[in-house]
């Protein structure tokens, strides 16, 4: 009977998760010592680790009871739905023998808000230290930081947990006390700011002390609701970007709006969200922070949206037709960046493999370069392609063409990334 309900439990709680996409685990570097169990360094599931490889992970909440009515969330109270909770132990038991079966190498916990933030906050955190220190469990965990939990329990979270993330949700504020006018923003800001001052903090006492405790190693990410409100793509990114400098976050993850639930605040339920806009949102995050690209370079107050048809480094390249062609051999590291169909590796191939000659086209797509790409944006010392200076709107449409013919070739649709 207790496995019935414990499984009960799970099929409620894990769904009610399925909303929370921040679960990537790269940055751990949590070792497994003294005979204990799992391995952060091995990743969680389902994400993927900084090399590629796709692992498992037990995602769920402690609770889909709330005392918040959020518009857009389907644990809102006012939703008439089934709720569970599980008690500390049970999310204990179940992350040890889920993990002894080979199902799991990791944690992703959040939950619903049960009483106040700290009652919830203290019994996340106690999940964590039961499985660090009572079973020695060395995998992965990602905890989800409950908006004006205390600090203390904040600093406990971090000497236990891998990850700590909280949820801003929706991008602006003005959007949020729209949809969620119980919370507020500032709740959000306290904790994240604490959170960045003591993994500052932690890893200069690392440098100074070997055996200083670790703290939050994958550092701090957060998540917000794309569609849910009316943010153009240049409110996201301007978001995004304050965060990012402010508070030293690993990753903003964009999750597209679900039409769950009807409320006179929200889209339709009929309205989704183009998973393509996710995919341009999570591109045009990728060039602020590996590429060296500026907010307004990539949309502006002309251009508020990013071009559902092609990726925002593409569609930067063809407004500024005037920078190319860009000679492949001569150009600085930071110029190539901005070719498309180069990536940050490839661009670094180049600049190395050029010291010891000029390169040619072939030498180039040995290097991972996207030649269909690329050759409207460069020359190089072989013969130059005969359609390098058509204008921009040509360019996009051979791109769009080439795109098409992939697609009923390979019978699927990608969006490429560069």
């Amino acid at each position: 009977m207790n496995a019935d309900r414990i499984t009960e439990k799970l099929n409620i709680l894990a769904d009610a998760a399925k909303y929370d996409v921040s679960c990537a685990s790269s940055g751990s570097k949590r070792k497994n010592e003294n005979k204990g169990l799992g391995n952060a360094s091995n990743g969680i599931c389902h994400s993927y680790t900084e090399d590629g490889r796709c692992v498992s992970l037990l995602k769920i909440l402690l609770t889909n009871h709330c005392i918040y009515d959020c518009a857009y969330c389907v644990s809102r109270k006012s939703n008439d739905i089934k709720r569970a909770a599980f008690t500390v132990q049970e999310v204990v038991d179940l992350t040890i023998n889920f993990y002894r079966r080979n199902y799991i190498e990791g944690l992703f916990l959040s939950s619903g808000i049960f009483k106040d933030a700290d009652y919830t906050m203290e019994r996340l955190v106690l999940i964590a230290k039961k499985l660090r220190t009572e079973h020695k469990f060395n995998g992965y965990i990602h905890l989800k930081s409950i908006p004006g939990a205390s600090d203390e329990l904040m600093h406990e979270a971090g000497l236990y947990a891998d990850r700590l993330s909280v949820n801003l949700e929706i991008p602006t504020e003005a959007g949020l006390k729209l949809l969620a006018p119980d919370k507020n923003r500032q709740d959000m800001i306290e904790p994240m700011q604490y959170l960045k001052n003591e993994i500052v903090l932690h890893q200069e006492e690392k440098k100074l002390f070997k055996k200083a405790p670790m703290f939050a190693p994958a550092g701090q990410s957060t998540q917000v609701i794309i569609g849910a409100t009316p943010e153009t793509d240049q409110q996201v990114l301007q978001s995004a970007n304050y965060f990012y400098r402010n508070f030293n976050l690993k990753r903003v993850y964009y999750s597209g709006y679900v039409p769950v639930l009807a409320d006179n605040r929200l889209p339709a339920l009929n309205t989704s969200v183009p998973m393509v806009r996710e995919n341009r949102l999570y591109q045009a995050d990728w060039l602020m922070r590996f590429y060296g690209f500026k907010v307004n370079e990539i949309v502006n107050n002309e251009q508020p949206l990013l071009d559902l048809d092609i990726d925002p480094k593409l569609s930067w390249a063809i407004r500024n037709l005037h920078v190319f062609p860009i000679d492949i051999n001569k150009a600085d590291l930071q110029l190539i960046l901005r070719i498309p169909g180069i990536g940050v590796q490839s661009a670094q191939k180049i600049v190395s493999a050029r010291s010891y000659g000029h390169l040619n086209w072939e030498q180039l797509k040995k290097l991972g370069v996207a030649i269909n790409r690329a050759q409207y944006f460069i020359t190089c010392k072989s013969r130059e392609f005969e359609r390098r200076d058509l204008t921009g709107t040509k360019i996009k449409q051979f791109i769009l063409a080439q795109s098409a013919s992939k697609y009923l070739k390979n019978s699927h649709t990608q969006f490429s990334l560069f």
